[in-house]
C-alpha cells in the first residue's frame, strides 16, 4: 500500500510540473571533494620537492629532474599548484570545487604566458575518492584534445603515515607515471 502512495505522489508531482522531476546532480561522494580541497588549501603556499618514482628509463622528460610543486593561488573555489620540472616552469595543476564536483586540469603555458596547444586537460573527480585520495578520469574534452588520454586517470593522494603527496596518471589501466612529493616545504 505505501508503494502505490509512493508512486502515485511522484506520478503527481511529474505530471504538474510538465513531466520533468529535477535531481539533485550533486555529486554521492562531494563531502570527500570538499574535505580533500580544504586539506590541500591548508597547504597554501608551500612548496614541495619531490622525484618520479616510475618510469624509471632515463629517457622519459621527468625522470631524475628536481620536481617542486607550490600550493600557489587559493580561493574558496580554486587552488592553482605551478608543477615545475627542472627549470622548466611551465605547468600548472588547477583545481576547482564548484557546488557540485571537483575538477582537476593541467594548464600548459610558454614562457611567454601564452597556452600550450595541449593544454587545460584532465577531468572530474570520481565518486570513490576520500578526503586523502581523489581519482580523475579523462573528460570529455580530454579524450577530444588527446584522442590516446581517454582512459586517462589522474590520482592525487596526501599520504599522512608517510608524509608524502603523490601524483599519478594511468592509461588503459597501467601505471604510466608516478611522482611523490614530501610534505616538508622548502624554499624555491
Amino acid at each position: 500500500m505505501k508503494k502505490i502512495i509512493l508512486v502515485t505522489t511522484l506520478l503527481s508531482i511529474a505530471l504538474l510540473s510538465n513531466g520533468t522531476i529535477e535531481i539533485n546532480a550533486q555529486t554521492p561522494n562531494l563531502k570527500a571533494q570538499r574535505n580533500f580541497f580544504k586539506k590541500l588549501k591548508k597547504m597554501c603556499g608551500k612548496t614541495f620537492e619531490g622525484a618520479t618514482e616510475f618510469p624509471t628509463n632515463a629517457d622519459h622528460a621527468l625522470v631524475g629532474k628536481k620536481l617542486l610543486m607550490k600550493i600557489g593561488t587559493c580561493t574558496n573555489t580554486e587552488i592553482r599548484i605551478p608543477f615545475w620540472v627542472g627549470e622548466d616552469k611551465s605547468r600548472t595543476w588547477i583545481i576547482t570545487l564548484n557546488d557540485k564536483e571537483l575538477l582537476f586540469k593541467h594548464d600548459h603555458r610558454h614562457a611567454d604566458g601564452t597556452p600550450d596547444k595541449i593544454t587545460n586537460y584532465g577531468g572530474f573527480a570520481a565518486d570513490d575518492g576520500t578526503k586523502l585520495t581523489q581519482k580523475f578520469p579523462a573528460d570529455a574534452d580530454t579524450a577530444k584534445l588527446i584522442p590516446e588520454a581517454a582512459t586517462n586517470v589522474w590520482t592525487l593522494q596526501t599520504d599522512e603515515r608517510k608524509k608524502r603527496f603523490m601524483y599519478q596518471l594511468e592509461r588503459d589501466g597501467k601505471l604510466r607515471y608516478r611522482a611523490f612529493f614530501k610534505l616538508k616545504a622548502v624554499s624555491e
